[in-house]
């Protein structure tokens, strides 16, 4: 394989991409020997100033400025090439849409837009390219090549822009700056994303219930709804999840680790959510209210299931006995009566249960507990349904 074409004196990139479109010589003088070697990633070069040019790349070294912009470069070509971008020289010109080009060679390769061609196939996938170089790039993932290392962590990266990207988490660079809001991003990628929320735009459509999204990732995990996939799964339980960050905050619950505090009564949570939930509790606050019947709820999903109260919807059916629920977790729990599981057990006695309430409940003959009291003779109860009935002695309203 040649490295760089003593023929055709462009930049290593213009090189590699025109080589077999442009150099007037057989590939047979281009695989001469090449008795220079770089001493850092032996690359061989069949001239010293080729090698020189090369190990610039390690060096960092740019001897050749621009003095109009002071923007300076490791070739000489680079600079000249440059220098078209202020002269505002595009000479060469597409026959198929007229976009223009300062460089031959990048006219060449636009071309392969037009014509499909792909005449750069990796050996190993078959995939095929229309440029060299993203082919070299794409055949680091077969060789787990990774030849730019991060100076300030080691971290190693198979492409020359994940490293620059990478860099920005030191520097704090975010470069690209939304119009609209000001908001900054070390990525272009995530400006575009970003911008989707200002335009409204929604390309990405699922193609089972046309949902569109602003965000090609939001799509991925929604068509799992309808996939079932669910590829995250908990090393303790082996319970599965279709996003990661569920997977995140249910392994908190094997941890014991609740990073969201209550600054009122420094009740922990696993979740952020569940903490901004509770402090309605202290606030008193019920921001989600029924528009038929005005009463109010903490959360908007609550609102969201007391609603089929009054439109009757039970969208939870259950597969062996057909009973259908209004609520997802009232259909868990019943299908627990099926399964004849009993996940909750007490410590002391060892019975079953499968639901946890009905365990805190259980729990109270052990204890000798009695929450529920009388307010009339300050008896106490075990059971909340215990008090009621007895409330009825006084009321004199019993069944």
């Amino acid at each position: 394989m040649f490295n760089l074409c003593v023929f055709y004196q462009g930049t290593v990139n213009e090189q590699l991409d025109v080589h077999s479109a442009e150099c007037r010589y057989s590939s047979d003088m281009c695989r001469d020997e090449c008795p220079y070697s770089c001493e850092v990633c032996n690359r061989a070069f069949s001239r010293k100033s080729n090698l020189k040019r090369h190990q610039r790349m390690h060096s960092r070294e740019q001897p050749f400025v621009y003095d109009i912009c002071n923007k300076t470069f490791s070739q000489k070509n680079s600079l000249i090439t440059h220098q078209h971008i202020h002269s505002g020289d595009r000479s060469y010109v597409c026959d198929v849409c007229n976009k223009e080009f300062i460089e031959k060679c990048s006219l060449i390769n636009h071309q392969r837009i037009h014509s499909g061609e792909r005449p750069y196939t990796c050996e190993v996938c078959k995939k095929a390219f229309s440029f060299q170089c993203n082919l070299k790039r794409h055949q680091r993932i077969h060789s787990c090549e990774r030849p730019y290392t991060c100076e300030e962590c080691s971290k190693t990266f198979s492409w020359r822009s994940s490293l620059i990207s990478h860099r920005r988490l030191h520097s704090g660079e975010r470069p690209y700056v939304c119009d609209v809001c000001n908001k900054a991003f070390r990525q272009l990628r995530s400006l575009i994303k970003h911008q989707h929320v200002h335009s409204g735009e929604r390309p990405y459509s699922c193609d089972v219930c046309n949902t569109a999204f602003s965000n090609r990732n939001h799509l991925i995990t929604h068509q799992r709804i309808h996939s079932g996939e669910r590829p995250y799964t908990c090393e303790m339980c082996n319970m599965t999840f279709s996003r990661q960050g569920h997977l995140i905050t249910h392994q908190h619950i094997h941890s014991d680790e609740r990073p969201y505090t209550c600054a009122v009564c420094n009740k922990g949570f696993s979740r952020k959510g569940n903490l901004i939930t509770h402090l309605c509790v202290h606030s008193g606050e019920r921001p989600y209210v029924c528009d038929v019947c005005n009463k109010a709820f903490i959360k908007n999903s609550r609102l969201m299931t007391h609603l089929r109260v009054h439109s009757g919807e039970h969208p939870y059916s259950c597969e062996v006995c057909n009973m259908a629920f209004s609520d997802k977790n009232y259909l868990r729990k019943h299908q627990q009566i099926h399964s004849g599981e009993h996940p909750y057990t007490c410590d002391v006695c060892n019975k079953g249960f499968y639901q946890k309430g009905n365990l805190i409940t259980h729990l109270r003959i052990h204890s000798g507990e009695c929450p529920y009291v009388c307010d009339v003779c300050n008896k106490a109860y075990n059971y909340k349904s215990s008090l009621r009935r007895h409330e009825c002695i006084h009321s004199g309203e019993c069944p």
